[in-house]
């Protein structure tokens, strides 16, 4: 059976250059970046080459980024540690309801330790507005979170808009955006951007799983939430990931330097996808959720009404075609997503949604073959009823 793979949302595969820059580190070098001897200094001076590269690759200056074991860390060092840092100006936080579980799970456990969270709507199409922002500020308002691009439906949000607008008000509001699914997708320059914290993870732009990183604008304080040793100047304890951090690196600037071919790749498949989903199932037999104006090119969220999510999920694992109901963490659980759920979308959209990605190592045929099987498929179903 051939097997296509259209879950890189969820993770991607290691780009052979990252595996090839991994390997080398962990034949060469094994000693502890904290440690004095000359193990260690070579070991420091491995990891704090690799955060010269991503911070040269993400438009900030190394001492600005906290390398963590990936996007969950970095969403929940951001919310924790801000909150905690800055407990003493204020307990409000606003953010919205498509957010990643990292951040909203966050929220609802800085809300058991006493702070409140504003959780923004969104429209039809997964997008929030920034005068909703603005209306959601408070006088002990202390932080915003809102995602650069929705990982379940692929929406992109105002960042810019959002920012400009948390800065003209004149007072101190820490702007956090997780970008973990927008990094290689668009170009980021961190200190160009109206925002204080930026979540990114390795494994979604074709590095290793385990290892992400939290831009910190530089004078922004926050407390760690992991104890133990003076690492990552006193901002997140443990000794460091020198291949991952290393493999992190070689990703994003393989990432960035072909951002162009990238997108144009991408695009290229999620056309092909819904012109031969046309063909084969016919327009009026799916719908594509999320805005499609602004979105994340390598990700596509289409209901298929006539049958259920966990139903087309199984047949198309069965023809070795990989797919998601959502995001990685919850695509096990029958519940319906919390994203589409916030859209308002009616149920048989609802619970007939499945989520395409893709990116390195697909093709157009494997988007034409994924095609003609959902439509084999649903005329399967069709004849059953």
């Amino acid at each position: 059976m051939r097997k296509i793979y259209l879950d890189h949302a969820a993770s991607t595969p290691i780009h052979p250059e990252v595996a090839e820059a991994m390997i080398s580190v962990m034949q060469q070098h094994f000693g502890n970046a904290s440690s004095v001897h000359s193990f260690g200094r070579e070991a420091k001076r491995v990891v704090n080459g690799a955060r010269d590269r991503l911070a040269a690759a993400l438009g900030c200056k190394p001492e600005e980024l906290v390398f963590t074991a990936g996007g969950t860390e970095s969403d929940n060092l951001a919310l924790f540690g801000t909150m905690h840092a800055q407990k003493s100006r204020g307990k409000h936080i606003v953010t919205t309801a498509i957010e990643h579980h990292a951040v909203l799970h966050s929220c609802q456990q800085l809300e058991r330790d006493g702070f409140e969270v504003t959780y923004l709507p969104v429209d039809r199409t997964g997008r929030v507005h920034a005068e909703q922002v603005a209306e959601a500020l408070r006088p002990d308002t202390v932080l915003v979170s809102v995602m650069f691009g929705n990982n379940e439906v692929g929406t992109l949000q105002p960042i810019i808009e959002i920012g400009e607008l948390i800065r003209s008000t004149g007072r101190d509001i820490v702007f956090h955006v997780d970008a973990v699914q927008a990094l290689g997708a668009f170009p980021i320059h961190c200190n160009e951007l109206p925002v204080d914290l930026i979540s990114f993870s390795s494994h979604k732009i074709n590095g290793p799983q385990g290892v992400g990183a939290l831009y910190i604008r530089k004078q922004r304080m926050i407390e760690p939430i992991l104890h133990g040793g003076l690492q990552e100047k006193k901002r997140r304890a443990g000794t460091e990931n020198m291949a991952g951090i290393v493999g992190f690196a070689k990703a994003a600037e393989i990432a960035v330097s072909g951002l162009s071919e990238r997108r144009e790749h991408d695009l290229k498949l999620r056309s092909a996808l819904l012109s031969n989903l046309e063909r084969t199932v016919g327009s009026e037999h799916f719908r594509v959720n999320g805005n499609q104006e602004f979105y994340l090119p390598h990700i596509v969220n289409i209901s298929f009404p006539e049958m259920q999510t966990e139903t087309m999920l199984m047949n198309l694992d069965m023809e070795g075609i990989a797919v998601a109901s959502g995001s990685a963490c919850t695509s096990g659980s029958l519940e319906p997503s919390h994203v589409l759920e916030a859209m308002n979308l009616p149920q048989n959209l609802l619970r007939s949604a499945i989520r395409f990605s893709f990116g390195l190592g697909n093709t157009s045929e494997e988007i034409e073959y994924t095609a003609e099987k959902v439509g084999t498929i649903l005329t399967r179903l069709r004849k059953k009823i």
